[in-house]
């Protein structure tokens, strides 16, 4: 995509859609509570069946990039052990490509067979279960329920020019990316449609990749 630089500085939430990015955000807040709401006897059996496991804490909160490349906890249901052994090889990984990241770079959290993941994280990982306390980071407004999904930020802070533009939207706990593949992607094809989404934003957008996405997790099909 042939885009200027001088486009690439600006915000794209703050200068399209003023009236579909407000009732994006209502609806966000909306749906991020009901959602809560109702799950809360699922969040109690999650909860009660990783202490029972591998005891606390329950939730895990990592480093992402969020809207503007600015940093916050995102919440998960934890799926590691506590204590883990050395055998986790996706451990000290150390990302400094100069020129961006690569279009052929996959990132694996690991494998079903790591020895560090719990027996309810296997099941969770699956189902993307682990993802649901993220509807906690939507409601706070550090994601919406649909956008790019938030990146580490070691991976973020080799971005290039056209790659940083995934970030002028707010992070989603799911996308066009996953609901168009999800973990079965490399990094080129995740940024063809991440950007697509930053570019094509639309409430209508936003309903067919939920309904997508439902699909997917239904199915079992890799993870967000």
């Amino acid at each position: 995509m042939n885009s200027s630089a001088k486009q690439t500085e600006i915000p794209y939430e703050k200068s399209k859609k003023p009236f579909q990015l407000a009732a994006k955000r209502l609806f966000d807040i909306v749906f991020s509570l009901i959602v809560l709401i109702v799950l809360i006897p699922v969040f109690l059996v999650l909860a009660i069946l990783i202490i029972r496991e591998d005891g606390r804490p329950v939730f895990y909160k990592q480093k992402r990039s969020g809207n503007g490349a600015i940093y916050f906890g995102m919440y998960k249901f934890r799926s590691m052990k506590v204590k883990q052994t050395s055998d986790d090889k996706s451990k000290g990984r150390v990302y400094d490509w100069k020129n961006g990241v690569p279009d052929d770079f996959v990132f694996k959290t690991g494998s079903v067979d790591n020895p560090n993941i719990t027996k309810i994280g296997k099941f969770i990982r699956k189902y993307s279960l682990d993802e649901l306390p993220q509807f906690i980071n939507v409601l706070k407004g550090d994601m919406s329920v649909v956008g790019p999904r938030p990146e580490i930020t070691e991976i973020t802070r080799c971005y290039n020019a056209e790659q940083k533009k995934r970030l002028a939207v707010k992070p989603g706990i799911t996308g066009w990316a996953q609901a168009n593949g999800r973990s079965d992607m490399n990094h080129g094809e995740k940024i063809k449609h991440d950007l697509y989404y930053v570019e094509n934003f639309s409430l209508w957008l936003d309903l067919k990749i939920l309904v997508k996405t439902v699909v997917q997790v239904v199915g079992g099909k890799g993870s967000v």
